[in-house]
């Protein structure tokens, strides 16, 4: 983002005379430095302009009659201060307590000028930036001060409603404010108590969703605070301006290499519609539910939404795997399954590399090959329904073939069905684990069975050895068979980038789904998504947009201490803004994320912290250290929705409360 940002709409308002107000005057600075001001402010003039609640921004202006110098200060209210002569002032206020007692038998009464001193205070402030004008006679924003001048110099006043909504939504390029491809999120909010602010008229906030297409978006707060309604309001806008895409997803394969640089059109419109994927753990995306009352994700955009579950439910698609067929997604699976399994066979099984080698590459090839059909067998027994007509083949030897089938003759290179392949990987399993007592072949060839097929065979025979005690074997897959399905074709994986390339809306409903097998499923789905958009990169093809989401992402993501970058979340985070990938994702636990992904975030929307854990964190970025004493504060009936939101284009940090996401027509295409 550029340092120097033109004001949105200002072409049209002179901030230099419409913001100075008489009315809205507060106060003026007795200190200044690049950071921060201290303002001397009196009771009166907080009363007048309706209250100064912390956060509150401020303009203060230059106002020099022998210097013609037109910039203000953006300043950001932090808290009270101590001006230099308070001593004093508070010496006399205990004087004057001590003088009212109802004890001293006196009456007193402040004269006017001992009463017009105690009505002023200080105001530490945090300086955002500088307004001023150029040498074309625009208004322009510079993030920080380039100068600044004697304090008594300036003075400040409180941004009216329609200054304080330019100053709230400026953005680099963009000419008006809610025009265009803007869509409003919520409204400007100071505090938690409004009794000023219910009084005064809304001042609106827009986002743009070309700070969200593409980017990384954090949402953090403590549960029921408003996360899911914030992140549904995100969905709503990016479904709204996808709605608009100038280009037909049609024409996504069609359109040339030089075309499919230009992302966004002129108006900020996405040059193609923009797929959408909520990984949803909860499920109160995917379902009906009490709680948001009918807000539900599918309801508004029944016409572009595709439902999947790991359960069969009416209104889903089934996410079912052919284990027979996708080798290495099914592997993936049982893996996960396995995972806290500690028996030497068990880990021996599970390092099994499912990679399909080079065809040119006849060794390997044909130890993968006797690897496939053996795991395969495995299966068969564990009861994965087999797909009609399946055969496997593999390389065996004369010898064997005919000593394994008993004198029929078989050829498994041509393929056999998997009851004759247990036969000869049970008879051949037996003579491998008679070591010296086996069959000759066997004793002069030790390596035709290398260790990898040893493992799978273990699995298979369900020892370790002859001479080993009975293990479970294939017997520890059963618990996945429910998530295969012999008649699946094509994956559901291929399905989902499909229909995210057409711009349409994808909910994966993990909520009856094992902790681990969720794990499984969010990294095979996110693998599959990332590789296909590198493809396309990669082949000079256009990526149009897709935004993942991700709720309860501390049950996803690799943890703060994980230094392993290789992982898909912290590829997406690093590498998915060439590839047109966004990254939403919402969780309560700050301290637990990656700092690889938190470091590569770039809208920022924090709502109710409860610890200084998760605050120490959100100090490090931007400027949210102006916040964190009030994030710890929250009011469960009043403060939902009530976040600090730093976007992409936006300069500073802005206190918005998020609109209710409400249901008010069915979207579609």
């Amino acid at each position: 983002m550029a340092l120097t940002q033109i004001i949105q709409g200002l072409a049209t308002i002179d901030i230099f005379k419409e913001a100075k107000q008489p009315d809205l005057f507060i106060g003026r600075p007795y200190y200044l430095d690049f950071d921060k001001a201290h303002m001397l402010i009196a009771d009166s003039w907080k009363e007048k302009v309706k209250g100064i609640p912390q956060g509150t921004f401020i303009l203060a202006f230059y106002e020099n009659e022998y210097d013609n110098v037109e910039e203000c200060l953006l300043l950001r209210a932090l808290k009270p201060s101590i001006p230099p002569t308070d001593n004093d002032v508070i010496a006399s206020m205990v004087e004057y307590y001590k003088d009212n007692l109802q004890t001293s038998g006196k009456e007193n009464q402040l004269d006017d000028y001992t009463r017009y001193t105690f009505s002023f205070s200080g105001m530490e402030c945090h300086i955002l930036g500088t307004f001023f004008r150029n040498k074309e006679g625009q208004i322009e924003f510079g993030a920080d001060v380039e100068n600044f001048y004697s304090a008594h110099h300036y003075a400040a006043y409180k941004p009216s409603d329609k200054i304080l909504e330019r100053i709230v939504n400026f953005r680099d390029g963009n000419s008006v404010v809610g025009g265009g491809a803007d869509v409003r999120i919520g409204e400007v909010r100071y505090s938690s108590s409004r009794r000023f602010q219910e009084l005064q008229d809304k001042v609106p906030v827009y986002i743009t969703p070309s700070d969200f297409l593409g980017k990384r978006t954090a949402l953090f707060g403590m549960t029921r605070t408003g996360k899911s309604n914030t992140v549904k309001k995100v969905i709503e806008a990016t479904t709204d301006i996808s709605l608009k895409a100038s280009l037909e997803c049609s024409n996504l394969e069609a359109t040339d290499s030089a075309e499919s640089t230009q992302v966004f059109e002129e108006s900020g419109i996405p040059k193609y519609k923009a797929g959408q994927i909520i990984f949803d753990m909860n499920g109160e995306y995917a379902n009906a539910n009490l709680q948001d009352e009918g807000t539900a994700i599918f309801e508004k955009y029944k016409g572009i939404t595709t439902r999947y579950s790991v359960e069969e439910k009416d209104g889903f698609q089934i996410m079912r795997l052919n284990f027979y067929q996708e080798l290495k997604e099914g592997f993936a699976f049982i893996c996960s399954s396995l995972s806290g399994e500690s028996g030497d066979y068990v880990k021996d099984f599970l390092a099994i590399d499912w990679e399909e080698p080079d065809k040119n590459n006849y060794s390997d090839r044909t130890r993968w090959a006797r690897r496939v059909a053996a795991y395969q067998c495995c299966l068969k027994m564990a009861g994965f329904n087999v797909p009609t007509n399946h055969k496997v083949f593999f390389s065996g030897n004369k010898d064997i073939n005919s000593k394994a089938f008993r004198g029929v003759e078989k050829d498994p290179s041509k393929g056999i069905t998997l009851d004759e392949a247990i036969t000869f990987w049970e008879w051949t399993a037996n003579q491998i684990m008679l070591k010296d007592k086996g069959d000759e072949f066997f004793t002069k060839n030790s390596d035709w069975a290398d260790k990898e097929l040893r493992a799978i065979l273990s699995f298979l025979m369900q020892k370790r050895d002859l001479t080993n005690a009975h293990v479970n074997g294939w017997m520890k897959f059963r618990p996945i068979k429910k998530y295969h399905s012999p008649n699946s074709k094509n994956s559901f994986e291929g399905d989902i980038v499909g229909r995210l390339r057409k711009g349409e809306i994808i909910i994966i409903d993990l909520s009856q789904g094992d902790p681990v097998l969720q794990k499984t499923y969010a990294e095979m789905i996110c693998v599959r998504i990332f590789n296909d958009a590198m493809n396309r990169f990669i082949n000079m093809q256009p990526n149009n947009f897709i935004q993942f989401y991700f709720e309860e992402a501390h049950n996803l993501f690799p943890q703060k201490d994980d230094k392993d970058l290789s992982r898909i979340y912290n590829r997406i985070a690093k590498e998915g803004a060439k590839l047109n990938i966004g990254l939403i994702y919402a969780t309560q636990e700050v301290s637990s994320i990656s700092s690889n992904i938190l470091k590569n975030t770039q809208n920022w929307f924090i709502a109710h912290l409860n610890n200084d854990d998760e605050l120490r964190e959100i100090r490090k970025f931007y400027d949210f250290s102006d916040f964190c004493e009030s994030l710890i504060r929250f009011s469960s009936g009043s403060d939902k929705g009530f976040v600090r939101m730093k976007t992409y284009s936006n300069a500073f940090v802005v206190p918005v409360q998020i609109d209710k996401f409400e249901v008010k027509a069915e979207g579609g295409v």
